[in-house]
């Protein structure tokens, strides 16, 4: 289930709760709310686990990218050696094999830039949604014990 699925049922809970006449104190179903609260705590780790997959996936983006960088290399490479018979020949495939290890360098660190640019967002995101959650039910928890101290 959605983390904040589950804060915004938190929230309704709370809203909906009957307030003590002249008081911020409010009545809560307990239960209902230590239900919320227990279903948080199983939704949190899969948040955390999506975190991973995404991370996960930059990783095999990154491999992909090298892999096809090595790809690059290696049929320069063979391309250079095919053209040894001219010595200009053999220049000029040097220089673009050159090129081409160049490009697929900067490919792969592009690729790796976004990737970590997209997972450092992800895990913001997550992060804060985590804080906000974290937040909602320790103000959940104080109510509920400053109500059990009445």
């Amino acid at each position: 289930m959605d983390i904040l699925h589950l804060v915004d049922r938190l929230e309704e809970t709370l809203k909906k709760s009957r307030r003590l006449p002249f008081s911020a104190v409010r009545l809560v179903d307990e239960r209902r709310l230590l239900a919320l609260v227990e279903q948080m705590r199983i939704s949190v780790p899969e948040e955390v686990r999506r975190a991973q997959r995404v991370n996960q996936e930059r990783e095999r983006i990154l491999a992909q990218a090298r892999e096809e960088a090595e790809r690059l290399v290696r049929e320069a490479e063979q391309r250079a050696r095919e053209l040894t018979a001219d010595h200009s020949l053999v220049r000029a495939a040097e220089t673009r094999a050159a090129a081409i290890r160049e490009q697929a360098e900067q490919e792969a660190a592009t690729l790796r830039k976004e990737a970590d640019e997209y997972v450092f967002g992800v895990l913001c995101q997550l992060e804060e949604e985590l804080r906000r959650t974290l937040r909602v039910v320790e103000n959940g928890l104080r109510k509920l014990q400053k109500t059990k101290n009445e």
